[in-house]
């Protein structure tokens, strides 16, 4: 989850518990879905439609310009996502679209500002404002849940891969982006063949890097969670434990059958 400062009028908000397993579950199902033609103002005062993006793969990530630490270290991870896939498939194979969920704080002028200040964007990447009446239809849309704190704003880390049409693909999530699984999923929307998610293993991975690892604010980034990676291994553990326990006595009874069934054999110990 992101954690950054709220401006003064948010300080107040009440504070609601992140369901990460539900968020993870909305971000997923989102897969598959085409999303809206929605409009949106970039850095340089224009008007952007999501359907002017389309034709080539887009990547949407979502920021809070007034985070100091977590929000441009994720986007700056992004960047370098972004030179290695352009790297492998070409300088505008694809298109990436930053997005400002805190309006109207995040205005063109501070995606602008943002943008500058830690040295981002490229003819091919865009920094957008959305309508204030619908910054939350195109997060859920994308199937990106964010919650107002009295700390800040907490949301999962992720990425979306839409498609040529619009249409989300894959949802990459964490704070570092693996190039097999950010690069992958557009090489196969650049050649023209998609996979499904049921066929991949990405899918799978993410979620168990989502649910093993957890914000620490004093290092200013995700570290392994030991406690769920712990309760893992006992879970894991506990179900090989009882499936070796069934095989055994699937056997031993195995054998008393098999002693009963031999002519002259004698009767079985009892157990």
């Amino acid at each position: 989850m992101w954690r950054c400062a709220l401006s003064l009028f948010l300080a107040a908000a009440p504070a609601f518990a992140f369901d990460e397993k539900a968020a993870l579950q909305e971000s997923q199902a989102a897969i598959g879905r085409q999303v809206g033609d929605y409009r949106l103002i970039d850095s340089n005062n224009r008007e952007v439609k999501l359907a002017d993006l389309r034709g080539k793969p887009l990547v949407v990530n979502f920021i809070y310009t007034g985070c100091s630490q977590v929000c441009p270290a994720t986007t700056q991870l992004l960047a370098g996502a972004v030179q290695e896939a352009e790297r492998v498939l070409g300088p505008g194979a694809f298109r990436v679209a930053t997005i400002g969920f805190n309006v109207p704080v995040d205005d063109p002028a501070s995606m602008r500002a943002f943008a500058r200040k830690f040295g981002l964007g490229s003819s091919h990447w865009v920094f957008l404002t959305p309508k204030v009446n619908e910054v939350a239809a195109l997060a859920a849309e994308l199937g990106f849940r964010y919650e107002a704190t009295a700390a800040g704003f907490d949301h999962l880390l992720q990425v979306s891969i839409l498609d040529r049409e619009g249409r989300v693909y894959r949802q990459v999530y964490g704070d570092a982006f693996d190039a097999p699984l950010f690069v992958g999923p557009l090489l196969q929307l650049a050649q023209n063949k998609p996979v499904p998610q049921d066929n991949v293993l990405e899918g799978a991975w993410e979620k168990f890097k989502l649910l093993c690892t957890v914000y620490d604010p004093a290092a200013g980034r995700y570290r392994v969670n030991y406690v769920v990676v712990i309760e893992l291994l006992v879970g894991a553990s506990v179900m090989l434990g009882g499936i070796g326990f069934v095989l055994l006595e699937w056997r031993r009874r195995r054998r008393v059958v098999d002693a009963n069934q031999i002519p002259g054999a004698g009767p079985p110990l009892a157990s």
